[in-house]
């Protein structure tokens, strides 16, 4: 087995600055600390905009497997189809997702979809009404999940959408797509709204005190790029996310899940932890707070023991927060610095305060 270098990807781990004392207040985090502390800034991913459509762990994606990329790009929908279905074919391809958009004081906001609980039968019987509507406008609506649908319609083209986790808990106005057909999506998406108004299921969603699924929220745009033409960023991957998945399955990396722990790390290896991430947009910092101390003990501390003894060349952290990121790396000489000092909180925050001083 080669010795590895791991790289850690971890979406939502910055949180505001402001909150971050009291987030981390207490928290017993030695091999974050200790990584941070003598590590060295590798990159920062920090848009000019700070109402980017994209996340920053989805651009690293972009970037590291060479797809076609820009700050509001990250077309990764036919690989998150490529994992759910196991298909892949040459044709532009969104992420459809089943949404609910409730209204608020004064405008209308993106419910997480992750919360709509939607049953295998009533994303059947909403998707039959869809797909019906759709396809006689030319589009192809595919379902290889109930929570996860597909949409290939040239009449749209390449609109620029959100992230349903960028987007939701905010006003959508600034999230819904955008280009030239984006007109054409609004139409196709007021009627699928009609017919789903009074639809049985969502009646008996109402019923039973949960929300209605009254949108189709498009994301991940983009075509499958030939294998030859990514780039190879790793030997091994351990991931569940369905882009990172899809990704990895295209180019044939070795695969696995991250219940497979770090005992298969082999060669240069990719591992991304989304435990962080349900809690960070639902806001339950004490169930967040949780989850990173487990990352610490799961993931960081061995990866730690394996540098100190000679088990890995280095590892490497991508912090992201909603907009921005930053790659810490920390190798064997670094960690021997024992004269880098800086406390856990406030290097966080820092991190943190450079997506902030962007907006």
């Amino acid at each position: 087995m080669d010795t590895p270098a791991l790289h850690f990807l971890l979406p939502f781990a910055l949180p505001a600055s402001a909150h971050l004392p009291a987030l981390l207040a207490d928290l017993e985090l030695p091999a974050l600390e200790k990584l941070l502390a003598r590590g060295v800034q590798a990159a920062q991913d920090v848009p000019a905009d700070p109402f980017v459509p994209t996340l920053p762990h989805e651009r690293w994606l972009t970037e590291a497997f060479g797809l076609p990329r820009g700050p509001s790009r990250a077309p990764l929908a036919p690989y998150m189809r490529f994992e759910d279905s196991g298909m892949l074919d040459t044709r532009f391809w969104y992420c459809a997702q089943p949404a609910h958009i409730h209204i608020a004081t004064d405008h209308l906001v993106l419910t997480d979809p992750a919360e709509l609980a939607l049953s295998p039968e009533e994303s059947a019987a909403l998707f039959a009404t869809a797909h019906t509507l759709l396809a006689e406008v030319g589009g192809e609506l595919h379902a290889p999940r109930p929570d996860r649908w597909y949409l290939s319609a040239p009449a749209l083209g390449d609109l620029l959408s959100a992230s349903p986790a960028r987007a939701a808990g905010r006003n959508v106005d600034i999230w819904l797509p955008q280009g030239k057909a984006e007109l054409t999506w609004r139409k196709w998406q007021n009627e699928v709204q009609m017919a789903w108004y009074d639809h049985p299921a969502n009646q008996a969603r109402e019923a039973r005190g949960l929300p209605p699924v009254n949108a189709i929220w498009l994301y991940g745009g983009g075509e499958r790029i030939a294998a030859p033409r990514l780039n190879r960023p790793c030997v091994t991957i351990l991931a569940d996310a369905p882009a990172t998945r899809g990704l990895a399955n295209h180019l044939q990396i070795a695969l696995h899940g991250t219940d497979a722990g770090l005992a298969a790390a082999n060669g240069r290896t990719v591992v991304q932890i989304d435990t962080l991430t349900p809690y960070f947009l639902t806001e339950d910092w004490a169930r967040w707070r949780d989850a990173l101390v487990e990352i610490d003990r799961t993931w960081l501390a061995p990866a730690l023991a394996r540098v100190s003894k000679g088990q890995a060349r280095e590892v490497s952290l991508t912090l992201c927060g909603d907009s921005h990121s930053v790659t810490i790396r920390s190798r064997s000489g670094d960690l021997r610095k024992f004269w880098r000092r800086q406390a856990l909180a406030s290097r966080v925050a820092a991190f943190s305060r450079l997506g902030e001083d962007v907006a």
